[in-house]
């Protein structure tokens, strides 16, 4: 990468940053249509989380269509270009959206269309993803990759972290006229939708640069990012921590009306909690991973949760003395990124583990102190994406974008995990259900501390 065009990526990185807020902000508003599509079509804990199943399948088998193009007649992104990928995902994301307002404004609207307007609006945000997170990573050093993708995925998380506040107040106030029809996502969705068709605009007159690898492509391997076993073992670490992540903001709803006696629009503000929490984190990671001197990276990143903290705090309306068990986590979380020095793969183990103690903690506990632990599991889901990510696709070479694709796919584990843990709750109860994602967790640990290493033979190639 020539040393003359690392000043030009900051208004590329800006304008990305943008698209993660977006999609950050409309995957989390399906945390709040799990909770009230189960109200209107009287559902089941299972069917109201195929909303889940149904977003998250289109990033499997749109990344798998994408794997199987690549792999046989070419790599499509150096034939369309990043700039045309994240176009159509922003268009095929927007035409999604104005499906929901057309849907919930007919007299009998079906979950089924519901469903396949998600499934669209994954499609969209599967070639989101596959551009703009490595091209992230690559618009500057590779050491930094990590801490550029978590200062994106911050914004992701600020999406997030948004609309269970935004979106919960609009479709359980606001727009709810107390008929249990599903007018209520009318106004909100065609909201988006018009902000997903001006940002493709902006997109379209942007600057977004192709980044190429200096390799050339001297033979066609077709399943040559598979020879990779740090992106295998990756690719399932995505789908774990996806399904982990989801399973818990997706269920945390039912939880608290169901086990806490909170109602759904409260409710909605305390789930800000466990996706600002991510946010949170991703600041902080996107520090503790920059070149910065200890001393003032451990200043920046106490005045950067300090400061997150505030804006959540704000933004909800929370009780001070409610939010105490966060703040304490809060503070174990920062201690954690001291002892792990800034290492990506440290990180994501220490972090792993932190989640695997909170759940049990949150299974053997009881009333807000089981509560916010399991909220707390935000701040330490924070740099997993991220890490996995740039872990995944490091000494890729040529096959950077392949095993884009690939790690995309296992966005599936959002599709599969959520309704595996609405079934036990069915069965036994919602609480004990988030047992669930304790097995993703462990592996995670895993993969941090061993399966992210390549082996030799493979980086000498």
């Amino acid at each position: 990468m020539e040393e003359s065009k690392k000043g030009n990526y900051l208004v590329p990185l800006a304008t990305l940053t943008t698209l993660f807020f977006m999609w950050g902000f409309i995957t989390c508003m399906n945390d709040i249509l799990i909770p009230y599509l189960k109200g209107v079509f009287q559902l089941t804990h299972f069917q109201s989380n195929l909303v889940q199943f149904a977003f998250f399948a289109a990033y499997f088998i749109i990344s798998l269509i994408y794997f199987c193009i690549s792999a046989t007649i070419g790599d499509p992104i150096r034939k369309i270009g990043h700039k045309n990928m994240i176009g159509s995902g922003l268009l095929i994301s927007a035409t999604a959206c104005f499906l929901f307002f057309v849907e919930a404004k007919s007299e009998e609207p079906t979950f089924i269309v519901f469903l396949f307007a998600l499934f669209l609006l994954g499609t969209g945000f599967t070639f989101l993803q596959i551009a703009a997170n490595p091209l992230v990573a690559q618009l500057g050093t590779a050491e930094t990759s990590s801490s550029r993708l978590n200062l994106s995925q911050a914004f992701n998380s600020l999406g997030t972290t948004l609309a269970p506040v935004i979106g919960g107040y609009f479709v359980f106030k606001y727009f709810d006229d107390g008929s249990q029809s599903a007018s209520a996502v009318q106004i909100p969705y065609l909201l988006l939708a018009s902000l997903l068709f001006i940002l493709a605009g902006i997109i379209f007159f942007a600057e977004i640069p192709n980044i190429e690898t200096d390799e050339e492509e001297k033979e066609n391997d077709p399943i040559g990012a598979l020879k990779h076993p740090n992106l295998v073992f990756g690719m399932i670490g995505i789908f774990c921590y996806v399904g982990g992540e989801v399973t818990i903001g997706s269920n945390l709803v039912s939880l608290m009306k169901e086990v806490h006696g909170i109602a759904e629009l409260q409710a909605s503000k305390l789930l800000s909690f466990y996706w600002g929490g991510a946010m949170i984190g991703r600041f902080m990671g996107s520090i503790s991973m920059s070149k910065l001197d200890n001393n003032l990276k451990y200043l920046l990143m106490f005045l950067a949760g300090i400061g997150a903290y505030g804006l959540i705090y704000f933004i909800t309306g929370i009780k001070y003395e409610e939010t105490l068990y966060f703040l304490l986590f809060l503070g174990l979380n920062f201690l954690v990124f001291i002892f792990a020095k800034s290492a990506p793969s440290r990180t994501l183990g220490l972090f792993a583990i932190v989640n695997m103690a909170l759940i049990l903690i949150m299974l053997n506990t009881q009333g807000m102190a089981s509560l916010w632990t399991i909220l707390s599991v935000g701040l330490f889901n924070s740099i997993m994406f991220s890490n996995v990510f740039t872990l995944g696709i490091r000494n890729l070479g040529k096959y950077t974008s392949q095993g884009s694709s690939l790690l995309v796919m296992m966005i599936l584990g959002g599709a599969v995990v959520p309704p595996l843990q609405g079934l036990l709750a069915d069965i036994f109860n919602p609480q004990l259900a988030f047992a669930v994602p304790l097995a993703c967790y462990a592996y995670l640990a895993w993969y941090g501390f061993v399966g992210c290493k390549p082996k030799k033979t493979v980086e000498n190639q």
